[in-house]
């Protein structure tokens, strides 16, 4: 029993760290290197997560800069950035690109955070996902006449447990960025 438990736990887990870095790529009104983790450089042919190409890194709240380790890279790595979905204009001075983060208006703020709760919809399904699954291998395991029936309940209890602890944290989080997304 107890390794079903642990098992959903750390399905459950992974679940919400997913999630989490889901929503750190959504963009707010402050600059974030996660905001661009998702870009894919053409670099030789290979389309190539920026990070491995350049160094990002934050100027300030509404600024990126990145400084590309081939110079030769610089229009291509524009070029990603303008056709990402983002919504961003680099400006290129020839051996650095800056990013300008330009404030987001209510309508698009609002949009955002119903984007952030569909997602949060999605993890929290997956985390019920896991639940049915481990309550399922929890009444298996009763079948088979591994556990008793109480053990069994008792094991539906703590799964129940497990799920609660973490749709609340995938609550939380919601919270935290529809507050930094709401943020002037």
């Amino acid at each position: 029993m107890n390794e079903v438990l642990k098992d959903a736990k750390n399905r459950m887990d992974k679940s919400v760290e997913a999630f989490r870095v889901e929503i750190a790529k959504i963009r707010t009104g402050k600059a974030t290197t996660a905001l661009l983790d998702g870009i894919k450089v053409e670099y030789y042919g290979q389309p190539t997560p920026l990070n491995q190409l350049a160094n990002v890194s934050v100027l300030d709240n509404h600024n990126l800069s990145i400084v590309p380790w081939d110079k030769s890279t610089i229009q291509a790595i524009e070029k990603a950035i303008i056709s990402s979905d983002l919504g961003l204009n680099p400006v290129n001075d020839g051996s650095i690109l800056r990013v300008p983060i330009p404030p987001l208006t209510e309508e698009r703020r609002k949009d955002i955070v119903k984007l952030v709760k569909k997602i949060a919809e999605d993890a929290k399904v997956a985390v019920r996902n896991i639940r049915r699954d481990a309550n399922e291998a929890l009444k298996k395991k009763e079948k088979e006449k591994k556990i008793s029936e109480d053990d069994r309940k008792h094991g539906e209890n703590e799964v129940q447990k497990i799920t609660d602890e973490h749709i609340k944290l995938i609550d939380e989080l919601v919270k935290k960025k529809e507050k930094e997304i709401m943020e002037i």
